[in-house]
């Protein structure tokens, strides 16, 4: 290398001109190289590493942060911050719906906070929000995680939260929450805790409020149907990084906002089935309720066969759309007219059923064609009127031509009324 930096420093303009200065500057440039030399043989210096702190020393920092207590066993500490609000349940109500909510059973509302987004063996729950009724008090206790090592003394303090007998409470619960709780206990080689039933609330969501909501999470839904609107509230693509900040840095801070966000999800749980209890169990209460609403809880009662109390409630909703202007939503009145007189049918409420579709095809809109269908097909089957048949299906014939020549043809329907209007015909010829 000394060589090179001579070579370099002759090359320099002036330098053959003067000895002197050549030679200064060429020792320079040999100090220097010994000094890189001497720089590049020095040892790394150390890195620094945090000073380690035992299990219950981080435990009691993080439940001094959050306002919690420590609570130890023989697998190590969990931190449990618990909260209680004023909220009442009839549970008498609640048992009225169409789904599965015994009184009998404690309802135990869970929502999880987690390092990530799916079920397998690196994601992890490091908080469990836990809300249950004691009166009208409604408690949530939330278990946390101070550190990966202490996740068997999680589990064992969610094991003495959830009766035997319990009724969980969740939302997609039971797609996410409660596989990767049961994931999680079958790594540590332990049974997950039995449980009496599960009702999780977002297919409920989705058949009940969906028509009129942007969406079907959580947020939406309490904003929408209970009113609750969130605050500063943190986003929960932030919330995994939270957690390991925390076990970066022993700031138990960084997880307050998660606390916050966690335990509204399950106060969020028990006011909609106190919404649900008290705006959708009573035909007085259900009339301010929006009438798709309604609608959708009828389309709930059809599907668990308890056929009297969903047509009550397709009654309401009619009514309540015919005497007032419901906020738009994306369920319609004459759709909803139509499922009426299906399961009127369906029922053997055959008069009642050829009123309903009679009404529904006079009103004219995109359902009159397939009312007048339905028509025919009553007439024909129920109560053998070939004529009355052929009257409907060429009132059919009519809308669907129109509908043609205007360019916005209905080719099911008018290949349906076609084939039944060639068969009645033919079959009445053949009797003539």
């Amino acid at each position: 290398m000394t060589g090179e930096l001579a070579r370099c420093a002759g090359s320099l303009p002036g330098m053959d001109r003067d000895p002197t200065l050549m030679a200064r500057r060429l020792e320079r440039l040999r100090a220097l190289d010994r000094r890189l030399v001497t720089a590049a043989e020095l040892a790394p210096p150390r890195p620094r590493r945090p000073t380690p702190v035992d299990a219950g020393t981080r435990a009691a920092r993080l439940a001094d942060g959050l306002g919690g207590d420590v609570t130890t066993g023989p697998a190590g500490p969990v931190v449990v911050v618990e909260r209680t609000t004023l909220m009442t349940l009839d549970r008498d109500r609640l048992a009225r719906l169409p789904y599965p909510i015994p009184t009998e059973h404690p309802l135990v509302c869970l929502d999880t906070e987690t390092t990530g987004l799916g079920t397998g063996s690196g994601t992890v729950a490091f908080l469990i929000g836990i809300g249950r009724w004691d009166g009208a008090t409604f408690r949530v206790r939330q278990l946390v995680l101070p550190d990966h090592a202490d996740e068997s003394a999680l589990l064992t303090a969610l094991e003495t939260e959830i009766p035997t007998d319990a009724w969980l409470v969740t939302y997609n619960g039971r797609s996410f929450d409660w596989p990767l709780i049961e994931t999680r206990f079958r790594l540590h080689r332990r049974s997950p805790p039995p449980i009496a039933g599960h009702l999780d609330l977002l297919p409920i969501a989705r058949q009940l409020w969906k028509h009129r909501l942007p969406d079907a999470r959580l947020a939406s839904v309490e904003a929408g149907v209970a009113g609750v609107r969130r605050h500063e509230d943190l986003p929960g693509a932030l919330i995994p990084e939270r957690f390991f900040a925390w076990l970066r840095t022993g700031r138990a801070g960084l997880l307050t906002d998660v606390l916050d966000h966690n335990r509204q999800d399950v106060v969020s749980l028990g006011r909609l089935l106190v919404r649900m209890s008290e705006g959708l169990t009573d035909p007085e209460r259900r009339r301010s309720a929006h009438p798709a609403d309604v609608a959708s809880l009828a389309r709930a009662f059809r599907r668990a066969s308890r056929y009297d109390e969903a047509l009550a409630c397709f009654a309401e909703a009619l009514t309540a759309w015919d005497e007032g202007e419901p906020a738009p939503s994306r369920l319609e009145r004459d759709g909803v007219a139509a499922d009426a007189a299906r399961l009127l049918s369906r029922t053997g409420r055959h008069a009642e059923a050829e009123d309903a579709w009679r009404a529904l095809a006079d009103r004219g809109g995109a359902m009159a064609v397939w009312a007048w269908i339905a028509l025919a097909k009553h007439r024909e089957h129920r109560v053998r009127d070939r004529d009355g048949a052929i009257e409907a299906a060429t009132r059919a014939l009519r809308i669907v031509e129109r509908r043609r020549a205007v360019g916005v043809p209905l080719w099911t329907a008018e290949r349906d009324v076609s084939h039944r209007l060639a068969r009645l015909r033919r079959h009445t010829a053949l009797t003539a």
